[in-house]
């Protein structure tokens, strides 16, 4: 017993989620084609096993349900300086709360102290509006033109920092760097689980009765923010735009109710799913609409919608790992990792999948 609790309480520190990865092992290019990329699948009771990403074909439960996220990529990310000299880099924060089209919300890097300042980007000019709580700054256009015309012209896809490109995004970047059912702009990132598939390879899914449903997670600064306290109870995200229509959640609850396992695309699809879960009660039918989505999922949740998980190698130490955790274990989850390092496996956003199945799968 005491044993168990010593291993409950380390568990609770981040440190208890790092591993070493060889630099050589991130992606720096996305694979040849969408599917071409490895697929490692990790049952919780069995051993894992090595794949192409078109074997998923195979890999799915019969019947069952495959939610993705629609979000699309914008050019969030804008180089601009200072009126009085500095460089700022801005990266747009998804609001869609915000209804003026000549404001948006943005991380900033560079020195920004009081409302006024004047940022220029090209012949354009922004004004420092506020600062809030969250470390995001509100800007206006001066001259009354939408934020979204300067981001078309002036801004880049805002690609993680460890995709090196001094030059900034590649044409290939713009195409790859976005899944091929994206529909709704809005994202700083891609939901980068599904960047995986084709359309092809979705359809050949469906034609094999495989159910596919769509949710909207806009990607920001929440879902990649650092996790900074010891304690992983503590860390706090900043809340991310979701919605589920009424056709998903239709779907969702069906599947639920056939008692059909539900495979999300992608930590986004499990945040948003088990987010609205959490907003009714046990047992209760999830609702659509719109909401801010701030849950942060650890090992010790309860799972009430999601069964199963296809997502990429992530970050050590990082909120995702820990949501990944949660569904497989973290002792499982480390071993896993380990092997896929040992294996070569291409890590990060354009590197390899891992797909966590249904427990009861594929030994029901």
């Amino acid at each position: 017993m005491k044993e168990r609790e010593e291993l409950d309480q380390a568990s609770l520190s981040i440190d208890a989620y790092d591993f070493h990865l060889p630099e050589e092992q991130i992606a720096q290019e996305p694979a040849q084609t969408r599917d071409s990329s490895r697929l490692m699948m990790v049952p919780r009771d069995q051993h894992t096993s090595h794949h192409n990403f078109t074997d998923i074909l195979e890999l799915l439960p019969p019947k069952a349900l495959l939610v993705l996220n629609d979000t699309k990529v914008v050019p969030a990310r804008l180089q601009a300086h200072k009126e009085s000299g500095g460089a700022i880099e801005l990266l747009r924060v998804p609001d869609p709360e915000n209804k003026k089209l000549d404001q948006a919300r943005f991380m900033a890097r560079g020195r920004l102290k009081r409302p006024g300042i004047k940022i220029l980007i090209g012949e354009n000019a922004l004004e420092l509006v506020s600062k809030d709580e969250d470390g995001t700054v509100l800007l206006k256009t001066v001259s009354g033109q939408s934020i979204d015309s300067i981001l078309d012209n002036y801004g880049a896809i805002p690609l993680p920092p460890y995709i090196h490109r001094p030059e900034g995004p590649n044409e290939k970047d713009n195409q790859r760097y976005q899944t091929v059912f994206a529909a709704a702009p809005g994202a700083a990132a891609a939901p980068t689980a599904g960047l995986h598939f084709t359309d092809q390879l979705l359809n050949q899914l469906r034609d094999g009765g495989i159910d596919i449903a769509k949710i909207t997670l806009h990607v920001g600064p929440g879902t990649f923010m650092p996790v900074r306290v010891d304690d992983i109870r503590e860390h706090k995200v900043l809340a991310e735009p979701t919605e589920i229509s009424d056709e998903t959640a239709h779907m969702v609850n069906r599947a639920r109710y056939d008692k059909r396992p539900i495979i999300a695309v992608g930590t986004t699809v499990v945040r948003t799913l088990e987010g609205a879960a959490s907003r009714v009660a046990e047992g209760t039918d999830i609702e659509p609409g719109w909401r801010r989505e701030d849950m942060v999922v650890i090992p010790g949740h309860s799972f009430r919608v999601v069964n199963g998980l296809i997502t990429n190698f992530h970050l050590p130490k990082s909120s995702l790992l820990l949501l990944v955790s949660a569904l497989v274990g973290r002792v499982r989850l480390l071993k896993a990792y380990e092997e896929a390092v040992r294996e070569g496996y291409r890590f990060y956003s354009y590197g390899d999948a891992m797909y966590l199945p249904p427990s009861n799968w594929p030994n029901p």
